[in-house]
């Protein structure tokens, strides 16, 4: 499994040290090593880890990715740890709490040809932990085909796109658990205040956990 290098050097521009984990029988307890997660993006989620038949649009699946990841992604939750999703790593974050993903969005506003990531507009709702990091408003590097349909639990929409898509999510009752569903590795100004964020609650939950 290949990390773009948008991520790490998003965590490190943001004064982080990235650990990457690869998706093997790790042990949660590997988490006691590090005061942060970033879920990144990647191939669709097998549709049956949320009880549904593929789309023929859904492809790609790597059980063992799905299965790590998740048993990770749960963990870390349960430790009240920061974690910031992308792409499908947001997908993650709902399908770990008991939701659901639309399969296959219609249309070319959310990804474009192979390789390239379109540009749209998002509205995030006021009063949300998204909005205290990034305003009301972004202009997001997109390239997804899937997003949440039902909501996991303890979860809230975050932020929207124009044609009503999901395009955000969090807890509103942890520190910084939050999914997005475009890439903010890829645009330096504005996606750099998540990963700051992000390594703040990390710095803070460190010194809570000592």
């Amino acid at each position: 499994m290949l990390v773009p290098e948008g991520y790490v050097r998003s965590v490190v521009a943001a004064g982080g040290v990235p650990v990457l984990i690869p998706p093997t029988d790790v042990a949660p307890e590997i988490l006691d090593d590090v005061d942060a997660m970033v879920f990144t993006g990647g191939s669709d989620i097998n549709p049956a880890v949320y009880g549904q038949e593929p789309h023929p649009a859904s492809s790609g699946f790597y059980d063992h990715r799905d299965a790590a990841e998740l048993e990770l992604m749960r963990a870390a939750l349960g430790q009240a740890m920061p974690v910031l999703g992308i792409c499908r790593g947001m997908q993650l974050l709902n399908v770990a709490r008991g939701g659901d993903l639309i399969q296959h969005l219609e249309g070319d506003t959310h990804k474009g040809p192979p390789g390239m990531y379109t540009r749209h507009s998002v509205t995030v709702l006021a009063g949300t932990h998204l909005a205290g990091v990034l305003g009301t408003d972004a202009h997001t590097h997109s390239c997804h085909h899937q997003a949440p349909g039902r909501l996991g639990e303890g979860l809230r929409v975050a932020a929207t796109a124009e044609d009503g898509t999901v395009e955000a999510i969090e807890d509103p009752a942890a520190t910084y658990v939050v999914g997005v569903l475009w890439h903010p590795e890829e645009d330096e100004e504005r996606g750099a205040a998540l990963f700051r964020a992000l390594v703040d609650q990390a710095t803070t939950y460190r010194r809570v956990a000592a």
